[in-house]
C-alpha cells in the first residue's frame, strides 16, 4: 500500500489552497447518491478515494473491487481518486452542496464535521444487520463513533513502526534493539561505519514520521490529547519536551541520512531496500516491496524502542484503523444504491476480502485470521506476529488522526524540524501548541 498509497493520503494541505478546474470536475465526476441506474441495468455506486490511480498505487483496494464486480455482475464501482489535498478540498465542496459521491475516504475529524452537518449516513443499523460489528475491533467502532453513530468503517490498518535489516546488524557486531538507549548505541556504532540508522525522507513527505508518532504515546498523548483539545492542558509540556529532547539525542548519534531533508519518503524506501540504511521508518504498506527486494529475507518488524522516562504503558504497537470510509446521507433515499452499498460493505467486511487485503500486504481489519505463506510473506508475517502479540496493547488511533490537518502538518513539522536540527525540542513543541490555538 503505502508507496504511493500513503504517500498521498498523508500529503499535509496548504492552507489557502484554491481548488483547481480539474478538481473541480473531479468532484462532478464523483457523482452523487442521485444517480443509480445505469442504461445497461447496473446499479453504480461511486467510490472516492485519496489518490489519483488507485489501480497502481492501492493495489489491495483494486483487487477487492474487481472481485466484488466478478460476484456482483449487477452492480458497478466507479472508482476515482486525487491527491489527499484536492481530494478533501473536493470533498468539503461537494458537502456544503450536498453533492457528495456514495462511498469515500476521509479524515476523521472532516467525516465528524459531516455527521454533525448530516452529510453522512449512520452506518449502525446497517453494519449490525450485516453482522459486520461484531467482527471490528471495539476500539474501531468506538474511534468511528459519534453520537451515538457509527459514521465510518476501517479502509485499510495502520501497522507502523521500523523494518529491521538484520543483517546489517549483525554484520556490526549488534543486535535488534529494544530501549532507546539500546537504539542510540546503534546509531553510534553504524555512523562510525558510515551506515544510516532509520531511513527517513522529510521532502514532499514530512508526514513520513510514524515511528515517531508511536513515541508520543509512549509519553502519554493518548490521557492527554483530550485535555489538549479542549485547552485545559498544552502540547508544550514537559514530557513531550523529553520525548523531542530523545529525537535530538538520536540525531546527534548520526541515526538519520545527512539528506533527510531533500529526500523523499520513496527515496528513503529505496535507500532501505538497497542495503544502505539499517532501518526503515514506515509500516506494514512497504511489506511487498520490502519482500520482492534484495533484503526482504533479512528484515523484520519492530514496534520501536522503549523508554525507561517514558509515561505510561511501553509495551505498545500501533497498530489501529486508518482513516475510515464514510457513505453519503443520500445513499439511504436509493433502494437500489443501498443495497448495492450493503452489498458492497458485506464483501469488503468479508473474508474474501479480507484474505485479498493480506494477499497485497495489509493486514485484515477485521477478526479474520488470514493465510499467510511464512516463506513467499515473511516480511508481512513478522509484522502480523508483532501485532499479535498478546504482551502488547495498541492505542486506539494514531496521534496525528485524532486533530485537524493543520495541527497533523505541525506534528510533522515539528518531528522533522528536530530531525533536521532546524527546531529545538522546546520550539518544536511550541509549533504544535501554535496550530492548536489557532483552531
Amino acid at each position: 500500500m503505502l508507496g504511493p498509497n500513503l504517500t498521498t493520503r498523508r500529503r499535509r494541505l496548504i492552507a489557502g489552497s484554491v481548488l483547481t478546474v480539474s478538481s473541480l470536475f473531479a468532484v462532478a465526476a464523483c457523482g452523487s447518491a442521485g444517480d443509480s441506474g445505469d442504461a445497461d441495468g447496473k446499479t453504480t455506486i461511486t467510490l472516492s478515494m485519496q489518490n489519483p490511480d488507485v489501480k497502481s498505487a492501492d493495489p489491495a483496494t483494486w483487487a477487492i473491487i474487481q472481485a466484488f464486480e466478478k460476484a456482483n455482475p449487477d452492480i458497478h464501482v466507479d472508482v476515482s481518486g486525487q491527491a489527499v489535498a484536492e481530494h478533501l478540498q473536493s470533498l468539503t465542496i461537494a458537502a456544503q452542496s450536498d453533492t457528495l459521491p456514495d462511498v469515500f475516504w476521509v479524515y476523521k475529524a472532516t467525516a465528524e464535521d459531516m455527521l454533525a452537518g448530516g452529510r453522512l449516513m449512520d452506518l449502525k443499523p446497517t453494519l449490525d444487520e450485516l453482522g459486520i460489528t461484531g467482527h471490528l475491533p471495539p476500539s474501531t467502532v468506538s474511534n468511528f463513533t459519534a453520537d451515538g453513530k457509527i459514521f465510518g468503517v476501517p479502509y485499510q490498518g495502520l501497522l507502523t513502526g521500523l523494518w529491521v535489516n538484520q543483517k546489517i546488524l549483525a554484520d556490526n557486531g549488534l543486535q535488534v534493539p529494544t530501549t532507546f538507549d539500546d537504539l542510540v548505541n546503534v546509531a553510534e556504532t553504524l555512523k562510525g561505519k558510515g551506515i544510516v540508522t532509520i531511513s527517513d525522507g522529510a521532502n514532499q513527505s514530512s508526514f513520513s514520521v510514524w515511528s515517531f508518532l508511536v513515541w508520543l504515546d509512549r509519553f502519554g498523548y493518548a490521557d492527554k490529547i483530550s485535555k489538549i483539545l479542549d485547552g485545559s492542558e498544552s502540547y508544550d509540556n514537559a514530557d513531550f519536551v523529553r520525548m523531542y529532547e530523545h529525537i535530538a539525542e538520536l540525531r546527534d548519534a548520526g541515526a538519520f541520512a545527512s539528506n533527510v531533508s531533500t529526500q523523499s519518503y520513496q527515496q528513503a524506501v529505496d535507500q532501505f531496500l538497497d542495503g544502505k540504511a539499517a532501518m526503515l521508518d514506515s509500516g506494514v504498506w512497504a511489506a511487498s516491496a520490502i519482500q520482492d527486494s534484495p533484503v526482504g529475507a533479512d528484515t523484520i518488524f519492530w514496534n520501536g524502542p522503549t523508554f525507561d522516562d517514558g509515561v505510561g504503558d511501553q509495551n505498545i504497537v500501533m497498530n489501529v484503523a486508518s482513516a475510515p470510509l464514510v457513505v453519503s446521507h443520500k445513499v439511504a433515499d436509493d433502494k437500489d444504491k443501498l443495497a448495492a452499498v450493503k452489498k458492497f460493505l458485506a464483501f469488503y467486511y468479508g473474508d474474501q476480502a479480507q484474505q485479498l487485503l493480506v494477499d497485497n500486504g495489509q493486514p485484515p481489519v477485521t477478526d479474520y485470521e488470514p493465510k499467510i505463506d511464512a516463506t513467499k510473506q515473511s516480511v508481512l508475517k513478522s509484522a502480523l506476529d508483532v501485532a499479535n502479540d498478546p504482551a502488547l496493547t495498541s492505542p486506539e488511533t494514531q496521534p496525528d488522526l485524532i486533530v485537524s490537518t493543520a495541527v497533523a502538518s505541525a506534528m510533522y513539522d515539528s518531528i522533522y524540524g528536530v530531525i533536521e536540527d532546524q527546531l529545538s525540542p522546546d520550539e518544536a513543541v511550541a509549533l504544535v501548541q501554535k496550530a492548536f490555538d489557532a483552531e
